[in-house]
């Protein structure tokens, strides 16, 4: 089978776009759009797409096939007039068979709808339109069936698998296991027209179903991410007629009370959930920046991710595969019941088996995923309906995958108040009377008016009962807000497996320390490891009074990630490193210091604002909150070499005050028989003797080289002379792109009105980034300009490979 990239050449209302694209990130924001807080204030709408494309002649006699990983929503897929297919629900893969409906030999036209304009429709920014990559799938009309190879581990040691291949047509299938980090032979040509993917042959077989040994093989975890490749060939009369050739990983997943075990190895997940935007891109699902910001959370010690609240894209999933990330791929964030007034509950019932397959089929080689969510806060299992569903979607992913784990993002409270008719929709849409929010987002207003007492809100025997049917129905249950139950559930319910699904970050060590200890809870999910658009300000810890669940435009993002949307670590992602025993030295963050006089407003889905910098430009004197993060006993803080204060550390931070003075700021830790354990320091931005005092731009790319047509990110800072950040000299800054493409350019400014897509932004702390495409082969040059700054300008080298 050939895998054709079909990306090119595509329109978006008449204007030249590659995919993937997200048509909504382009749009006009506004206080006043239908979407509103949760759709970080973009309209949406309804989006064509257009492609002109050459059907050769020889495909007559093949299968052709279209491979959408992604388009949001309510899609339709025309070829040359005719409809062809589409998919309700926007995060499911789907495919479009295209055979007698094409015009071989001279040009064909898709075209694809795309239609977002039922607003609401979503919790938190969606993005519009074929937002993930495309694929044209072409085969015989003997072939390899897609998705039709499934690889299990039956055993780890040693290790056994199992292959099944389903085909139509041929008469035999040929088996083998590869290891690609081992050179072939060079005395082993490959077949005749059959192009290898490289590596020495490990094991063979032969059958539709077959059971492989693998002799002295290396096992996938998140410790030890070794992939394999599986080749299949299907053969007719000995010839071969098809091929396809699958990654894996050796990894077997058990569970009971006694814990998660990969491999045999007790497993405890670290974990974070994310949502599907990529930040300044949108939506747009490109696959560099889904392995960028999987290696930039594993950098930061999560060995989880939770896919919130929709599977995630294919291109993340191979990006945990290889750098070793469990994943928890969910479905949906709603069932039958509305959480949105346009959202999917209305296509939920025609779809849902079909949504599930679409997932399952996807997912069963990435040996990353380790379980399959039915769902997030839904309301219906407080009723018998809803409990049938949940049993009979377990069931049915049993019987797609016998080999996963199966939950659900549960969150007691909610199902609790179900039970009483308190904040839900009727089925088929519409409100109870009285009520006009809905149960996720009526949850979200009372936490953030409660606080983390909240947690406590389901430790009734009313709730335990109204929820204890669809929590048994799960393999392992996870538990959205309810860490007041952990201790307990042992006793009230012994064969319970339990995660914390989604939890607060501000209560990591408490969290942390429980999953430590009990063996029946498995991990923690903080909400949230990274920002993201929409459900703006929901974490926004801020100095203008701003205060609820939902803030006002021009709010953007919700300001609740421990890394930001540019994938920078700020004080919660440093404490959490500390709880859970990552770092070797103390970590340093600092509460901004540039506010003096003004009341910190904050939320309850951010646990500090403070970021690892001491560079704060006009604030001496100024007071300041400095966090320091350790495992250790005690702490020491020292400015300028002077001591400012020792402290017992307490879940694993202490926190000193001091007034602000440019320098060196020094942390030091100690055991608890005073011996210095580690120490590091944070240094203020400065220009030596000599320099001009202006603020310096400084540009630079994460890579040097890139594949023509790829992406790069590039970092735009303003620094000292030394080229240190500088957090408190914030301007606006004019990004140009000679012989590249500018994607995005933007900052981690939660609130502004300035739009990624326009080359002008303003840095955050100091900070912003661009993404550029390489669309020609030669030198990119960025070029960097700003009011009171020296233009800067950097250059990559674009080719191909």
């Amino acid at each position: 089978m050939d895998v054709l990239d079909f990306n090119g050449g595509w329109t978006c209302g008449g204007k030249p776009v590659t995919l993937p694209h997200d048509a909504m990130i382009h749009e006009k924001r506004g206080a006043d759009v239908k979407g509103g807080a949760a759709a970080a204030y973009f309209p949406g709408g309804v989006y064509e797409y257009e492609k002109i494309f050459t059907a050769p002649q020889e495909w007559a006699d093949k299968c052709v096939t279209f491979r959408f990983e992604g388009v949001y929503k309510n899609s339709s897929v025309y070829i040359n007039g005719k409809e062809a297919g589409g998919c309700a629900y926007g995060y499911s893969q789907f495919y479009v068979p295209a055979d007698n409906m094409l015009n071989y030999g001279t040009e064909n036209i898709i075209k694809v709808t795309a239609r977002n304009g039922d607003q609401p429709n979503s919790r938190w920014y969606s993005g519009s339109g074929i937002y993930r990559p495309v694929w044209l799938l072409i085969s015989g009309k003997a072939h390899i069936d897609i998705d039709g190879v499934k690889i299990s581990t039956l055993a780890y040691s040693p290790a056994k698998i199992r292959v099944v291949t389903a085909h139509t047509g041929g008469d035999s299938v040929k088996i083998e296991i590869l290891d690609p980090d081992v050179p072939a032979p060079p005395d082993v040509p490959a077949p005749p027209d059959v192009p290898a993917p490289g590596g020495k042959a490990v094991a063979e077989s032969k059958g539709e179903e077959a059971e492989i040994t693998i002799p002295n093989a290396k096992l996938w975890s998140d410790e030890t991410p070794k992939l394999y490749k599986c080749r299949v060939r299907l053969l007719e009369n000995g010839t071969v007629i098809d091929e396809v050739t699958e990654t894996f990983g050796i990894r077997l997943v058990e569970w009971s009370n006694q814990g998660l075990f990969v491999n045999g190895a007790n497993t405890l997940l670290r974990g974070g959930c994310v949502h599907h935007d990529n930040g300044i891109l949108g939506a747009a699902s490109f696959a560099k920046s889904e392995e960028r910001r999987v290696r930039k959370l594993k950098d930061a010690g999560y060995n989880a991710i939770r896919s919130a609240h929709n599977p995630a894209s294919t291109a993340m999933l191979t990006a945990c595969d290889k750098l070793g990330v469990y994943v928890i791929d969910e479905t949906w964030d709603m069932w039958y019941g509305h959480k949105n007034q346009g959202d999917y509950a209305g296509d939920f019932p025609d779809n849902y088996k079909a949504d599930i397959k679409s997932m399952v089929d996807r997912d069963f080689n990435h040996p990353c995923v380790i379980m399959y969510s039915i769902g997030n806060e839904v309301s219906e299992p407080a009723q018998e309906k809803g409990q049938k569903l949940a049993l009979e979607m377990v069931e049915y992913i049993h019987k797609l995958d016998a080999n996963r784990a199966v939950t659900a993002g549960i969150n007691l409270m909610i199902i609790n108040l179900a039970a009483k008719g308190k904040g839900v929709y009727k089925d088929g849409g519409g409100t109870q009377q009285g009520v006009s929010i809905n149960s996720s987002l009526m949850f979200n207003i009372i936490a953030s008016m409660a606080g983390s007492i909240i947690n406590k809100a389901a430790n009734s025997k009313k709730a335990d009962a109204i929820t204890t049917p669809v929590l048994d129905t799960l393999d392992i249950a996870g538990y959205n807000y309810a860490s007041g139950r952990y201790k307990t559930e042992g006793k009230l319910h012994p064969d319970r497996i339990i995660f914390g699904s989604e939890t607060f970050p501000q209560d990591i060590a408490k969290n942390w320390t429980m999953v430590k200890r009990i063996p029946y809870l498995v991990g923690d999910f903080m909400w949230t490891a990274w920002d993201y658009l929409g459900e703006a300000g929901m974490g926004g810890w801020n100095y203008i009074g701003a205060g609820g669940f939902e803030k006002p435009y021009p709010w953007l993002t919700a300001d609740g990630g421990a890394l930001d949307i540019l994938g920078d670590p700020n004080g919660e992602a440093l404490h959490a490193r500390a709880v859970w025993g990552l770092l070797k030295n103390p970590a340093i963050a600092v509460r901004p210091v540039n506010h003096k006089g003004a009341k910190l407003t904050k939320a309850i889905w951010r646990g500090t604002n403070a970021i690892p910098s001491w560079s704060w430009k006009n604030c001496e004197g100024n007071p300041a909150t400095v966090e320091v993060y350790t495992g250790a006993y005690t702490a020491e803080l020292l400015l300028n070499g002077r001591r400012v204060g020792k402290k017992r550390v307490k879940d694993c931070r202490a926190i000193f005050k001091v007034k602000y003075a440019p320098g060196v700021l020094e942390a030091v830790s100690f055991d608890v028989s005073g011996k210095e354990t580690g120490r590091n320091r944070l240094v203020s931005a400065a220009h030596p003797p000599g320099m001009s005092g202006k603020t310096v731009i400084k540009v630079t790319p994460e890579e040097r080289t890139v594949k023509l047509g790829d992406i790069v990110y590039v970092d735009v800072e303003l620094v000292g002379g030394n080229g240190i950040r500088e957090s408190n000299a914030d301007t606006k800054l004019s990004l140009s792109v000679h012989n590249g493409e500018l994607l995005a350019f933007g900052s981690a400014n939660p609130r502004t009105a300035e739009s990624y897509t326009d080359g002008v932004f303003t840095t955050y702390y100091g900070k912003a980034a661009a993404v550029v495409r390489a669309a020609a082969a030669g030198t990119i040059k960025i070029v960097v300009s700003g009011a009171d700054c020296e233009t800067a300008s950097a250059e990559i080298s674009a080719a191909e490979f």
